[in-house]
């Protein structure tokens, strides 16, 4: 079995080359740390092929550097894959020199050839291999051009004899960097014409001073509408109407000689409790197509270095941004993103705060009670919601910048890709595997909270029993005195907010068992307006779910785990309040 390690800067395509070679269904985004852990794969079943993270250099700055180093020094290593941008080949090559340390063969693969063939760059690759003397491969990874003869020259092992008693030493970057500059002077011949990419065009609007932030605000609000407005939430209330008016009387009509306990377990348990999550799943479909529009393009690395400036503030880099957007989709993946910052004070931050961004579980909630007691205004209600997590969390930045965490910043480093127009397939493809676990959870989750929901709701210590006198009642009484400040202190909604500690989804789950569906028939008769908007706040900012608690206890200890659950617990009850009781103050006088 050849182990190779396939190493590189981030944004120059090593997660799309780690796909295309071992045919892994890893993700793959346009950003730096997307590739936090090694990932293996295999060609062939002779051929292992070791993903590391993406890095600039083998300083050990980061945990990303310090975790492929190990690898390299600590494993069995028969040849290094090192992936370049073609275009940008004096700074991919810097890591270069650095992986000569290691005295293994090394095979240069050039991606992204045809950006520099259009800027009507040449490179002699004969006279760069020669140099370096290493085996160079010129490949277009995103349009799987030149694949074949990387599978080729791994299967056939000519590689071996390629190595190097140069250990390119060098005592200063400036010395690494001459030595550089000197190679390409040898193997590369450029226009004397500059030439200025379709991606310098757009970045000099995009990340203009004046029009950067307007820019990612409108770039968000589109993102809404297409969730909300015009196609989500439509095809969301299709799916519902489905439910309602389809299958529920078909079941009723099946079940109807069988007895009343199993058909309201099938009809008001099972289908009122996961119909009442699935029915959004075209809504979050949406929303994680949009996202992935952005992180395929190579938006999302502006977003953090126009964010990186609001960032600082918060005492952390710009770098930061990136874990706090992967936090609307999953808190989880987000909080072990973000060991790709560089020090201890900033994951630790970062970790606290990314719990506050509004991830997609909680989406089937906002859309349920948008399209009830805020018709034609989701978007903009949903839109309220984000924005407010994000200004919470740089509140509390702030806050924990000058109190927990009194260290110095860390300096902001990070790859702005090249704009690309995403492939159909590829958008398809990441959007399906996020929407997949959504219904994995509904699947699994869901199903199971639902039935015990209902079990809770129709029993109690003499048996068969009226919702009313159930188990699950006596728990919604004994906690709802809790919520009763912020107007929906009713059992029902008490007992929906604790089953919402499993996962965020199953609240609505949890309220369609109760009510036995149609909910946004029932709702306006349990909520005012004002008590529904301090419900979504409260969803929004209090503790999350197991599995997040689970990951920040795994990642940085009990205490930290505990001091998150509690904070935002706390932090919702507060902020809850004052929207309720603000509002009717308000109300009241205006």
């Amino acid at each position: 079995m050849i182990t190779v390690a396939l190493l590189g800067n981030p944004n120059v395509g090593k997660t799309t080359l780690f796909n295309l070679l071992t045919g892994s269904d890893q993700y793959v985004g346009n950003w730096a740390g997307v590739t936090i852990d090694r990932k293996e794969g295999f060609i062939n079943n002779s051929i292992k092929l070791v993903d590391l993270p993406g890095i600039y250099a083998m300083d050990t700055y980061s945990n990303e550097e310090k975790v492929s180093k190990a690898f390299l020094e600590n494993e069995k290593v028969d040849v290094i894959l090192n992936i370049v941008d073609a275009s940008n080949l004096e700074r991919n090559l810097y890591l270069t020199t650095q992986l000569k340390q290691f005295n293994k063969p090394i095979v240069l693969i050039l991606n992204m050839v045809d950006v520099i063939d259009n800027q009507g760059t040449k490179i002699d690759y004969s006279i760069l291999s020669k140099e370096l003397k290493v085996n160079v491969i010129p490949i277009i990874a995103s349009k799987q051009i030149g694949i074949e003869k990387v599978t080729e020259l791994l299967k056939s092992g000519d590689f071996l004899s390629q190595t190097d008693d140069n250990r390119y030493q060098f005592h200063t970057e400036k010395e690494a960097y001459n030595f550089i500059e000197n190679i390409l002077a040898k193997c590369m011949v450029s226009p004397n014409l500059k030439v200025v990419s379709a991606t310098e065009k757009i970045d000099k609007i995009v990340l203009n001073k004046f029009l950067a932030y307007p820019i990612f605000l409108l770039i968000l609000f589109f993102i809404f509408q297409f969730t909300f407005s015009w196609v989500g939430q439509p095809l969301a209330d299709l799916l519902s109407s489905f439910l309602d008016d389809g299958l529920v009387p078909l079941l009723d009509k099946a079940l109807s000689s069988s007895s009343s306990w199993f058909h309201s377990l099938i009809v008001n348990g099972i289908v009122g409790g996961v119909g009442s999550v699935v029915v959004f799943l075209p809504v979050i479909l949406a929303l994680f197509l949009g996202v992935t529009f952005l992180e395929d393009s190579g938006y999302m690395a502006r977003a953090a270095f126009i964010m990186d400036k609001l960032m600082r503030k918060m005492g952390l880099s710009g770098k930061a941004f990136i874990p706090l957007i992967i936090g609307f989709g999953c808190s989880v993946p987000a909080i072990m993103s973000a060991r790709t910052l560089e020090s201890e004070k900033d994951r630790k931050l970062t970790a606290l705060l990314v719990p506050l961004m509004s991830c997609n579980a909680r989406l089937p909630v906002y859309a349920l009670f948008a399209s009830t007691f805020f018709p034609g205004n989701g978007a903009l209600v949903a839109g309220s919601l984000y924005l407010l997590g994000i200004f919470v969390a740089f509140l509390l930045g702030i806050l924990f910048k000058n109190t927990l965490f009194r260290k110095s910043e860390e300096p902001f480093i990070i790859e702005l890709p090249q704009y690309k127009m995403p492939e159909l397939k590829a958008l398809t493809l990441h959007t399906w595997e996020k929407g997949k676990g959504f219904l994995k959870k509904a699947g699994t989750i869901i199903f199971s909270i639902s039935v015990i929901i209902w079990v809770l709701s129709n029993f109690n210590f003499s048996g068969l029993t009226n919702i009313n006198s159930s188990f699950l009642s006596d728990i919604g009484r004994f906690i709802s005195p809790i919520f009763k400040p912020m107007g929906f202190g009713t059992w029902e909604n008490s007992v929906a907010l604790l089953a919402g500690l499993a996962a965020k989804e199953v609240i609505i789950g949890t309220l369609g068992v109760i009510y036995g569906g149609n909910l946004v028939g029932i709702l306006p008769h349990t909520f005012s307006t004002l008590s529904a908007y301090s419900f979504l706040v409260f969803i929004l900012l209090y503790t999350p779910c197991l599995s997040v608690i689970v990951t920040m206890k795994k990642e940085y200890g009990n205490k930290m785990a505990v001091f998150s659950v509690v904070y935002q617990l706390v932090l919702a009850w507060i902020m809850s309040f004052l929207v309720y009781n603000v509002g009717a103050l308000f109300l009241k006088f205006f």
